[in-house]
């Protein structure tokens, strides 16, 4: 089942609205290796975190892509075209699609969240500030199925999925993901991924355990969000933020460990947790740039175009849909 709003954000604001949220959340709380799915990270606090996450000094991944579409934007310009149907995965503030608005020009600007309340902030003052650009929100979780409603544009759809959020997929997941992708872009579309490459331990450790325990606040949130949506009793000072690289996985994890033992009650149902036990909130594979073309090509994608940063750190990587 797809969740789905169309924001208008000029009525009341709107509300979460999910009635598979509560067994999606006891089935994975339950679980042999319990874990909890990154999207319910992001709610409006947990959106606001994370835009402070992106000001870190530790977190690279937003200032590298952010330089790579600022040097080399006037090429994606031309490679993309003029006048496209702008599609937002994962919009959260908008600003990364913002900055592109005066090179791309797009004929339609469709930003889509799981944040909707978020979403509409961003949408009101991006609006303010590009009257001429037609801008729709949705509200929807698009990490299992994808299906876009009437109103945005059928015509040269452009996918932008930038901050390598495609790394939360396994390769697996990933692939099916842009078949999705692929089915609603037609003949004449594309993607605009932006992936983070594969570095060293050091680096993406402190990038994912930073310093001021802003990435810690971030995890942690999730309980906090948890606790509203199924009416839970986490207690978060109970619980430590885990970030590390995974070498032997290619990814880096997240998790918060259990600090001391605890019975935990959600409606439904609960568990207990002893000293030590995790849950599993995120996974951000890291890939090689010959990884990322593959991938796009097993999905129904042919790469025209890859621009990184001077330590090739971060791609970002422009895909024409094919057959």
């Amino acid at each position: 089942m797809i969740t789905l709003m169309y924001i208008s954000c000029t009525e009341d604001r709107p509300r979460a609205a999910n009635a598979h949220v509560a067994d999606e959340l006891h089935a994975s709380l339950e679980a042999h290796e319990p874990w909890i799915s990154p999207k319910f990270l992001y709610d409006a606090l947990g959106s606001k975190l994370f835009e402070a996450i992106c000001e870190l000094p530790e977190y690279y991944p937003t200032r590298t892509e952010a330089a790579i579409l600022s040097r080399h934007g006037a090429e994606i310009a031309r490679v993309v075209g003029s006048g496209t149907t702008l599609v937002d995965l994962g919009a959260g503030n908008c600003a990364k699609a913002a900055s592109l608005f005066p090179l791309l020009a797009p004929a339609q600007y469709v930003a889509i969240d799981i944040s909707a309340e978020f979403l509409c902030d961003a949408l009101t003052r991006l609006r303010q500030r590009f009257p001429h650009i037609d801008m729709h929100g949705i509200g929807m979780d698009f990490s299992s199925r994808f299906e876009l409603p009437p109103q945005v544009r059928s015509a040269r759809r452009l996918f932008f999925y930038p901050g390598s959020s495609i790394g939360n997929f396994t390769p697996s997941e990933a692939q099916a993901f842009l078949r999705r992708l692929r089915l609603q872009c037609g003949s004449d579309g594309g993607v605009l991924l932006g992936i983070d490459l594969a570095k060293d331990k050091a680096t993406l450790d402190a990038a994912y355990d930073d310093a001021l325990g802003v990435t810690s606040a971030f995890n942690l949130n999730v309980l906090r969000h948890v606790n509203e949506l199924i009416e839970a009793d986490f207690d978060i000072r109970a619980w430590r933020h885990h970030g590390f690289y995974n070498p032997a996985r290619g990814r880096v994890e997240m998790h918060l460990e259990a600090v001391r033992r605890q019975e935990v009650r959600w409606k439904g149902g609960g568990r207990t947790f002893e000293a030590g036990d995790t849950i599993h909130t995120e996974n951000s594979y890291k890939y090689q740039q010959a990884e990322a073309i593959a991938l796009l090509e097993r999905s129904g994608f042919e790469a025209t175009r890859v621009w990184t940063d001077p330590q090739r750190w971060f791609a970002v990587i422009h895909a024409q849909a094919i057959g």
